[in-house]
């Protein structure tokens, strides 16, 4: 098997944790790269919902990595036999790198249903069983760049026995063993890289052995699984993702599933997280929200091409619309993606309805730029599809450029400064 070659060049590393970087030579042509900490781009079949191809690529700041995942593509494997050029060609996806997931970081996945042997996805037509062979067939089938190993991932629930979470941990390394011996057999998958899976729930001492045990295999990145929203207090998932990603090497990327809120998303990457899954504006968009938090840190306006914006965040706390029912560990219920968060406005709300101010002041989006909330308002209430592509062009493009203005706080030592123009508290 020919193995990713792959370069991560870390150029600070802040604390001892936050990660400044480069991801070089990336994807089968080793043509590409990603600035971590980063973010992938969210697709429903490799298509950014509610937007066209044309559309997408008028936006600044893309990310270089794709995200596919297995519960969207299991259910088409036949026809993508049957086409045998990769999902790639198949969507007209071609200067991207494609990584394929498991699960669907925007979508409730039902648990209950993982065995010694198979785990499940869940797509349009429901529940589907996936063995090492089914799974490695599908991956086959696909043709990504990277990949996630197939992994027990049920393990986030509160009220998991620490028998389960060994189980967890076992099943997990048992499933990415034989992915690995497939994937050496397979001439489909020749310079594809493997992420391994870290679980462990809430368990130090598993979630260490997962991680000491993922990285003596031959992959390429990790995964840290089941620290999602709503999983545990932030607290406590800082603290773990500490401690795993000391051992970890440093010479590989590490994913974290599941987590998308702005603060949590500042949290892990001062845990030493580098990557992360872009649905967050999709799930905004969804519920009508509009990503309204400031990240602005720098001290001219010119530097950014950005109004600064003034604290607190442009949008007034009145205006701005704190998750739904709290949960007792203070996070989201995860499964509940219904509520808004205090990083966005909701465009639905009568307030809008004759606010001719653009979504945030400053912001270059194309939506920003042409429309203005009151006309965001009335589409969403007279439920016409531009709304949702409106309101995906804003999303998209205010939540990547968050993720340029955690760039730019590492390198210029000004973290601290970025939380308070997220949380929209204090002054400089």
């Amino acid at each position: 098997m020919a193995s990713s070659r792959m370069k991560l060049e870390l150029t600070r590393v802040v604390q001892g944790r936050g990660r400044l970087g480069l991801l070089k030579e990336i994807g089968r042509m080793e043509q590409h790269s990603l600035d971590i900490p980063g973010c992938l781009l969210y697709t429903h079949l490799g298509t950014v919902p509610h937007l066209t191809q044309d559309t997408l690529h008028t936006l600044c700041s893309l990310p270089t990595v794709t995200q596919v995942t297995l519960s969207n593509m299991a259910e088409h494997q036949e026809v993508l036999e049957e086409f045998k050029g990769g999902f790639k060609k198949f969507a007209g996806l071609h200067d991207t790198v494609l990584y394929c997931s498991l699960h669907d970081p925007a979508a409730h996945s039902p648990t209950g249903h993982t065995t010694n042997k198979t785990v499940s996805v869940w797509g349009s037509g429901g529940r589907i069983e996936l063995t090492v062979a089914k799974f490695m067939a599908l991956q086959k089938t696909v043709q990504p760049d990277w990949y996630q190993s197939m992994a027990d991932g049920e393990t986030w629930q509160t009220s998991i026995s620490r028998k389960r979470v060994r189980k967890s941990v076992d099943r997990t390394l048992a499933h990415l063993d034989e992915c690995l011996l497939l994937h050496q057999k397979s001439q489909e998958l020749d310079g594809v890289g493997v992420f391994g899976v870290v679980e462990g729930g809430d368990i130090l001492e598993e979630r260490l052995r997962s991680a000491r045990e993922t990285a003596k295999r031959p992959v390429v990145g990790f995964c840290l699984d089941g620290f999602q929203t709503g999983a545990m207090d932030q607290a406590l998932r800082s603290q773990l993702i500490t401690a795993v990603t000391k051992e970890l090497p440093e010479d590989k990327p590490r994913l974290l599933q599941g987590v998308g809120r702005p603060d949590e998303v500042l949290a892990c990457v001062e845990a030493g997280v580098d990557l992360f899954e872009g649905f967050f504006p999709f799930q905004a968009t969804e519920r009508g929200g509009a990503l309204c938090f400031s990240f602005d840190i720098a001290p001219d306006p010119e530097c950014t091409g950005r109004t600064r914006a003034p604290l607190p965040p442009t949008v007034p706390d009145e205006e701005q619309h704190t998750a739904g029912e709290t949960q007792p560990n203070g996070d989201l219920n995860c499964d509940d993606q219904t509520h808004m968060t205090r990083f966005e406005m909701n465009l639905k709300d009568k307030r809008y309805q004759d606010d001719f101010r653009p979504l945030v002041e400053g912001c270059g989006c194309y939506c920003c730029r042409n429309h203005q909330r009151a006309y965001v308002h009335h589409l969403l209430v007279t439920n016409e599809l531009l709304a949702g592509v409106l309101l995906m062009i804003h999303n998209t493009c205010h939540y990547h450029s968050f993720f340029r203005a955690i760039r730019e706080a590492l390198a210029n030592d000004k973290m601290d400064l970025l939380r308070r123009r997220v949380l929209g508290t204090g002054k400089e």
